[in-house]
């Protein structure tokens, strides 16, 4: 389900170029959650990326859908790179089969690192760490550091009430139109990523008046 105004929809495919995907950072949860939904959307969303020839950015260990995502990547051929904090919390957890494992020495060091080595950044459920991750990254297209396309992978509804708040925060002038159409979503990780290769950077500054 794709989030949407008529003015989001318009923003978000307002060109046809399409991006170079070569690797996508994926956040998701060190729980496998509630519903079997979850664990079947970081499946489905490794085959496509397998299928897509788009290599997996992720953090590194083997623990809920985060280790269901990588465990799949791996089994259809496709490669995962971890990024794990020198830890000893989530050291001891790292993958050990992995394509590549970057072990970095702080928590915002593996945000940096997993930003520096993809092409894009995508959401699967998850708790307080997911969103935390997603959201600095989308702050940092907001504040120009990258222009790299960041989308919900909207399983089952988890983030529509996200979705809205987000829609209300336009609302009362407390986000611009052109950063909230950078929150890119879907219920489908075929369309999300069709929607990140699309997609294109606002052209309007930050720190630019809001009611201009």
């Amino acid at each position: 389900m794709v989030s949407a105004g008529s003015w989001l929809s318009a923003i978000k495919y307002r060109s046809n170029k399409l991006r170079f995907m070569k690797r996508i950072a994926v956040y998701c949860g060190s729980n496998l959650g509630a519903r079997p939904d979850y664990s079947l959307a970081a499946k489905n969303l490794a085959e496509v990326l397998v299928r897509e020839q788009i290599e997996l950015v992720f953090g590194g260990t083997d623990t809920g859908t985060m280790g269901v995502l990588a465990h799949e990547t791996l089994r259809l051929g496709g490669r995962a790179i971890g990024v794990v904090p020198q830890s000893e919390t989530l050291f001891q957890r790292a993958q050990s089969n992995l394509s590549e494992l970057h072990i970095v020495a702080s928590m915002h060091e593996r945000k940096a690192t997993m930003a520096q080595l993809c092409d894009g950044f995508i959401a699967l459920p998850g708790g307080l760490g997911t969103l935390d991750e997603f959201f600095e990254a989308a702050t940092w297209s907001q504040l120009r550091l990258h222009q790299k396309p960041c989308g919900l992978l909207n399983v089952a509804g988890f983030y529509d009430d996200l979705l809205r708040f987000l829609d209300g925060a336009v609302r009362e002038g407390m986000l611009r139109p052109e950063y909230r159409a950078m929150i890119l979503s879907s219920d489908d990780a075929g369309d999300l990523i069709e929607q990140m290769r699309r997609f294109e950077f606002p052209a309007c500054g930050k720190f630019e008046r809001m009611n201009d």
